[in-house]
């Protein structure tokens, strides 16, 4: 059942993203461009997207467990560090550059070669990031 409902989600966030166009990366970078060929759309679709996510927590809330899970898993952590600020910055610039946020490129993958070096340099990203973390690990003393 989690498998089938992950597959439902997965397939209507999908359809939401091409048939709002957000697949496009051209569309994408046109709301990036204020003072050229400014596209507001894409702040339509997030604040749709916001409204559902809204109200979608509100309801989810009231219920003690989830529907298919034993509880729900929050993070505990409300900090700012270095990883969480560094990383948004990469994804910005990543996303400013090629027009593609991660959601949006899955659904496109089959369409091209622009979607699938993205893709790759999201992959070698994810891959850099997670050795340079390791190499910090490496790196710091051990405690008493």
């Amino acid at each position: 059942m989690k498998l089938l409902s992950a597959f439902a989600i997965g397939l209507l966030f999908g359809c939401g993203i091409l048939i709002s166009g957000m697949g496009d990366p051209a569309k994408v970078l046109n709301f990036f461009d204020v003072a050229g060929t400014w596209d507001p759309s894409l702040a339509f679709v997030m604040g749709g997207a916001l409204l559902v996510t809204a109200i979608g927590y509100r309801l989810v809330f009231r219920m003690n467990t989830p529907l298919l899970a034993q509880g729900f898993n929050l993070p505990s952590r409300t900090d700012l560090d270095a990883k969480l600020i560094g990383g948004s910055a990469v994804f910005g610039i990543g996303w400013g550059l090629s027009g593609f946020c991660p959601g949006g490129l899955v659904p496109v993958l089959g369409l091209g070669m622009e979607p699938l070096l993205t893709a790759g340099a999201i992959f070698a990203g994810i891959l850099t990031a997670r050795w340079m973390i390791a190499l910090g690990h490496r790196q710091q003393p051990a405690k008493a």
